[in-house]
C-alpha cells in the first residue's frame, strides 16, 4: 500500500470516527438539519396546498355567476353578477371581523360548543392556537383564506333561488345576515375543532367532510325561506300549471357548470388541508365519479319523464352530484360515491318537480342542488362509508348521528333565515314592484344592460311564450300606479 493510500485512509477515518462513536443515540448534525429542513418545508407545502385549493374555490364565484345568469332572463344578468360579488367581497370583510371566531374560537359550553367566544377579527400571528404551537402562522393564514372562500359559498347558493324578483338592499342585508351568522354558528357544531372550538355535532361523531350540509344544506335551506317569504316571479304559476321562464343562456350555464366542477376538486380534495398520505388524490377522484353520475342519472330520469334529455337538468345533475359526495368524499369508496351521485342526480329531477308543485319558485334549483341533495349527500356516509357505514357492516349508528346533523342543520337555518327575510320584508322591502321586475332589475336596480341593445329584445319572448300575458302586465301597471298614488 502507498504512502498516499495510508494517509487518505488515516485521515477519512480521524474524521469519521466521531461520528461513528455517537452510535444510533443521535443522529448526525447534517441529518438534523436536513429533518428540520423537510420538516419545515412539508409545512409550507401543506400551506400552499390550501392557499391553491382555496384559489379553486375563489373561481366557484365565477361558476356560479355564470350558472345563475345563464339559468335566469338577460334582463337580469348584471343584478346576479353583482350579487355574486358582493357575496365575496361581503363575505370575506365580515368572516374575518366575526364570522371565523363565531366559527372557530374556544367553544362556550366546553366539549358540547354552541358557539366561538375568541378569535375576532382574527390574526393569524396572535390566534391561540399559533402562539401556543398548535399550528403554524403560515397555515393559519391559508386556512384563513380556505374557510372564508367557502363562507361565501353558502351566501352565494341564495342568490339563485331569489333572482329576478328581490330588491338588492334587501339582498345585501340578508347576505350580511349569512355570513356574519347563519353559517359560522353551524358550522362551529360541525366543525369548531378544526381549530381551536369544540361543537357539539362533532362531539356526537357527525361527518361531514367538506360541507354538504355545513356549506351546501345550510345556503339551501336558506335559499327556501327567501323563495316562500318573496313569492314565485310574475307569471309563472298560472290557472295551477307551471309556465316555464327559460333561461337566456345555457351556453353560459353549462360554462359555469364546468368551472364549479373544476372548483370542486378544491373544494373536496382541498379540505384536506395536508398532501401527506396522498389522500387528496383518492378524493378528486371520488368526487369526479359522484359528478358523473349525478349528471347521467338525471339526464336519464328526464329522457324517461320528459320522453328527451334536458340539458339544464343534467347540469343540474352533475351539481347534485358534487353536492352529494361532499360529505363523504372521505370516506367512501369509488362504488359508493357512483351510487350517491346517481341517487343525488335522480333526485334533483324529481325535487325540483315538487318545489314547483307547492309553487316555491326557485329559478335555478338551489333549493334541490344544495338543500336536497346536501341532505341526501350528508345521510349517505351513514349508508356508504367503508367504515361504519350501513351497507358495510356499521349498523344505524353513524346514519342516526348523519340524520341528527342533518335535522339540526334545517332547524337552525331554516327559520331563522325565515326570520331574517320576514324582517327586510317589513322594513327596507325584499321585493321589488311589478314594473320593475318586468322591466328586469338590470336597468330598475343597477341603471344598465348587460346585453346593451339586446336585453330588452331577447326578454320579449317571455310574453309571446303566454308566461305572462298582456292583461297580466297592464294588471300590474294598473296596480302599481294605485301603490304610487296612494303613498
Amino acid at each position: 500500500m502507498s504512502l498516499k493510500t495510508l494517509f487518505s485512509t488515516g485521515l477519512l477515518l480521524a474524521i469519521s470516527a466521531p461520528l461513528l462513536a455517537q452510535g444510533e443515540t443521535e443522529a448526525p448534525a447534517t441529518a438534523k438539519s436536513v429533518n428540520d429542513a423537510l420538516g419545515s418545508f412539508s409545512g409550507d407545502v401543506d400551506a400552499l396546498w390550501t392557499c391553491l385549493a382555496a384559489f379553486l374555490v375563489f373561481f366557484m364565484q365565477a361558476g356560479f355567476a355564470l350558472v345563475e345568469s345563464g339559468l335566469t332572463r338577460a334582463k337580469n344578468a348584471c343584478n346576479i353578477i353583482m350579487k355574486n360579488l358582493m357575496d365575496m367581497s361581503v363575505g370575506s370583510l365580515l368572516f374575518w371581523l366575526i364570522g371565523f371566531g363565531l366559527m372557530f374560537g374556544t367553544s362556550a359550553g366546553g366539549d358540547k360548543g354552541i358557539v366561538g367566544t375568541t378569535e375576532f377579527i382574527f390574526d393569524p400571528a396572535a390566534s391561540e392556537q399559533v402562539t401556543s404551537g398548535a399550528q403554524s402562522e403560515p397555515f393559519a393564514w391559508a386556512f384563513l383564506i380556505f374557510q372564508t372562500v367557502f363562507c361565501a359559498t353558502a351566501a352565494t347558493i341564495v342568490s339563485g333561488a331569489v333572482a329576478g324578483r328581490t330588491k338588492y338592499v334587501g339582498y345585501l342585508i340578508y347576505s350580511v345576515a349569512i355570513c356574519a351568522f347563519v353559517y359560522p354558528v353551524f358550522g362551529h357544531w360541525a366543525w369548531g375543532g378544526l381549530w381551536g372550538g369544540s361543537g357539539w355535532l362533532e362531539g356526537i361523531g357527525f361527518l361531514d367532510f367538506a360541507g354538504s350540509t355545513v356549506v351546501h344544506s345550510i345556503g339551501g335551506w336558506a335559499a327556501l325561506a327567501g323563495a316562500i317569504v318573496i313569492g314565485p316571479r310574475l307569471g309563472k304559476y298560472r290557472d295551477g300549471k307551471v309556465m316555464p321562464i327559460p333561461g337566456h343562456s345555457m351556453p353560459l350555464a353549462a360554462l359555469g357548470v364546468f368551472i364549479l366542477w373544476l372548483g370542486w376538486f378544491g373544494f373536496n380534495a382541498g379540505s384536506t388541508t395536508a398532501v401527506g398520505g396522498g389522500d387528496f388524490a383518492r378524493i378528486a377522484v371520488v368526487t369526479n365519479i359522484s359528478a358523473a353520475s349525478g349528471a347521467l342519472f338525471a339526464m336519464l330520469a328526464t329522457w324517461f319523464l320528459f320522453k328527451k334529455p334536458d340539458t339544464s337538468f343534467a347540469l343540474n345533475g352533475a351539481l347534485a352530484g358534487l353536492v352529494g359526495i361532499t360529505a363523504g368524499c372521505d370516506v367512501m369508496t369509488i362504488p359508493g360515491a357512483a351510487i350517491t351521485g346517481a341517487l343525488s342526480g335522480s333526485l334533483v329531477v324529481f325535487s325540483v318537480l315538487f318545489f314547483d308543485k307547492l309553487k316555491i319558485d326557485d329559478p335555478v334549483g338551489a333549493i334541490s342542488v344544495h338543500g336536497v341533495c346536501g341532505a341526501l349527500g350528508t345521510l349517505c356516509v351513514g349508508l356508504f362509508a367503508a367504515e361504519g357505514g350501513l351497507f358495510y357492516g356499521g349498523g344505524f349508528s353513524q346514519l342516526g348521528i348523519q340524520a341528527v346533523g342533518v335535522a339540526a342543520g334545517f332547524l337552525w337555518a331554516f327559520p331563522v333565515s325565515l326570520a331574517v327575510f320576514f324582517v327586510i320584508k317589513k322594513t327596507v322591502g325584499l321585493r321589488v314592484s311589478n314594473e320593475e321586475e318586468l322591466m328586469g332589475l338590470d336597468v330598475s336596480e343597477h341603471g344598465m344592460e348587460a346585453y346593451p341593445g339586446f336585453a330588452m329584445e331577447a326578454g320579449r319572448d317571455i310574453y309571446s311564450a303566454g308566461a305572462i300575458s298582456p292583461e297580466l302586465i297592464e294588471d300590474a301597471r294598473r296596480r302599481e300606479s294605485t301603490v304610487t298614488a296612494s303613498k
